[in-house]
């Protein structure tokens, strides 16, 4: 029996596609906030390791290299407080989307079986379920599924992609027991973990505050799309319990799911240069400052947001509602719809554009009118 498209939410993005018109329309142009893409240069760092391993005539490992999954367990406990890492249990992935929404089906869930994701979630985690026969659970609260046997993966994201909360270590360390207790794996998407704005710890799933030093039943998701600006690299990783990475390591070498060796080597440049992340953070940062005031001058409350690369906002009105202020003013965020019923009263502002754009915004936002 084939995969039917009925099975699948709609794709959400192209329901954006009056709103951007309505704001292309607009005198001076169309500023577009309503995806994370990075818009900065690569660092030359990376654009150079990329370069120099450019001649590579022969298939790459699906493992990685060891010089990469080194450079992963090195990164692990030098940026996120989680020493011990085994670089046998690394293991790259082409992006971190593919492994979101394929995770499910590579640990053989289906039928009968329950993913757990956030309330305002990432779209993937329900669409991964869906994708192999499971039944997706929006639940924040642990309880919801504490001692459920048909729990089978427990997604979190901290910071969260669109909401910007960050877990704290308790938090994670009750989701982790209540998991192991079911024997439910837990995976982590941390991709916006470099990215905090209040100078509060993000703590990682591997943390031995969370995991109790021990990673059984955990797994951290890590992309350099944000930190890096590597979104067009498809660089991203999965480091954890090596009784899971070691199965999925194997369905990977069976579908061919390989990250390039060149980027592999633009990888260990990133992961072991911290310069770049810092300069990119400031950049976010800069442009955090000068909308974050504007969107609450023109009647928006922010709630979270203290990571990521977006602003949690609203109106106290419906997203759509809010996506036609916006437009008026040449302004395109994305709805809270896309993220689950519980999203459906805010608007995702993201902070990736130029300089210029995000001026742009601050400044029409600025105006009452």
């Amino acid at each position: 029996m084939g995969l039917s498209p009925r099975s699948l939410p709609d794709f959400p993005w192209d329901s954006l596609a009056p709103y951007k018109a309505r704001a292309a329309a607009h005198p001076d142009g169309l500023v577009d906030l309503s995806v994370g893409t990075p818009v900065d240069p690569t660092p030359a760092v990376i654009r150079d390791a990329l370069a120099a391993a450019a001649d590579a005539p022969g298939y790459p490992t699906t493992h990685g290299t060891a010089a990469l999954r080194e450079a992963v367990a090195d990164w692990f406990a030098r940026r996120r407080g989680a020493p011990g890492v085994d670089p046998m249990a690394v293991l790259p992935t082409v992006g971190s989307k593919e492994l979101v929404a394929t995770l499910p089906a590579y640990l053989g869930l289906g039928e009968g079986d329950v993913v757990v994701h956030p309330r305002a979630a990432y779209p993937t985690y329900d669409v991964g379920a869906r994708l192999a026969g499971a039944t997706p659970l929006a639940a924040d609260d642990v309880d919801a599924w504490r001692g459920n046997p048909a729990v089978r993966l427990v997604w979190v994201n901290s910071p969260s992609n669109p909401t910007g909360a960050v877990a704290d270590a308790a938090h994670l360390a009750e989701v982790v027991a209540a998991a192991r207790e079911i024997g439910a794996l837990v995976a982590s998407d941390e991709c916006y973990a470099e990215l905090s704005w209040t100078g509060a710890p993000v703590p990682s799933i591997l943390d031995p505050q969370v995991c109790g030093g021990s990673h059984e039943g955990v797994l951290a998701v890590y992309s350099l799309s944000k930190q890096s600006n590597l979104a067009g690299y498809r660089a991203a990783f999965v480091a954890g319990d090596p009784a899971v990475i070691a199965p999925l390591l194997e369905v990977r070498k069976h579908a061919g799911l390989i990250v390039p060796a060149p980027v592999q080597a633009a990888m260990v440049a990133a992961l072991r240069d911290d310069a770049h992340v810092a300069e990119q953070k400031e950049r976010y940062r800069a442009r955090r400052a000068a909308l974050l005031p504007a969107v609450q001058s023109a009647g928006f409350r922010v709630d979270r947001s203290e990571a990521g690369l977006y602003l949690w906002a609203t109106r106290d009105e419906d997203c759509w509602l809010t996506l036609d202020y916006l437009a008026e003013r040449g302004i395109l965020a994305a709805p809270g719809a896309f993220y689950g019923e519980a999203a459906r009263r805010h608007v995702r502002i993201a902070l990736t554009a130029s300089d210029s754009g995000v001026s742009a915004a601050s400044s029409r936002l600025a105006k009452r009118e």
